[in-house]
């Protein structure tokens, strides 16, 4: 063990006075508390939630109003009070997290503009690249000699052979 102690005191790669001692870290995903906020906002937002809310309320006005006076918690003559703090109390939490929920997913827009835009670049980039191989490949494509260009040369060289046999032949039949 003490052998480990020296070799750490002999690293070249930290100063030998900035060692920090060990930070205490949290266990779990730094993630954790966002990936919450936006299960909420989206919980929230169902035909479900709502529904449930709504019987929440109307189950708590109804054992208010019909419960036995001794059993009740909130008080009809009152207004329900204590449904309203309660109510209160969601919707002062719902919104902030629904707000948290929201600037994460324009954080992820903003890095999938950001995709987007520099994909987009290299697209634009390769589409001239490729234009300009096109238009290369045209030019190139003037100065190669056409089938047509080819045979009708051929056919010069062929006549032109024929006239010399023709001269030959005839330059050798009146020797003999």
């Amino acid at each position: 063990m003490a052998r480990a102690n020296n070799a750490d005191e002999r690293r070249f790669d930290t100063p030998k006075g900035s060692r920090r001692p060990p930070q205490f870290r949290r266990s779990g995903d730094n993630d954790r508390f966002g990936r919450f906020t936006e299960w909420v906002a989206r919980g929230m937002g169902t035909p479900g939630f709502l529904l449930g809310l709504s019987v929440f309320a109307i189950g708590w006005m109804l054992w208010n109003t019909f419960a036995p006076e001794n059993m009740r918690f909130d008080s009809v003559a009152i207004g329900f009070t204590a449904l309203t703090l309660v109510l209160s109390l969601q919707a002062s939490y719902a919104a902030p997290l629904i707000l948290l929920a929201q600037n994460r997913q324009d954080d992820r827009d903003r890095v999938q503009i950001e995709q987007d835009r520099q994909r987009a670049e290299r697209n634009l980039a390769d589409t001239e690249y490729l234009a300009r191989e096109v238009v290369a490949l045209r030019l190139a494509m003037r100065d190669l000699a056409s089938k047509d260009f080819i045979r009708a040369e051929l056919r010069a060289v062929l006549e032109e052979l024929d006239r010399k046999d023709d001269e030959d032949a005839a330059n050798a039949a009146p020797r003999s």
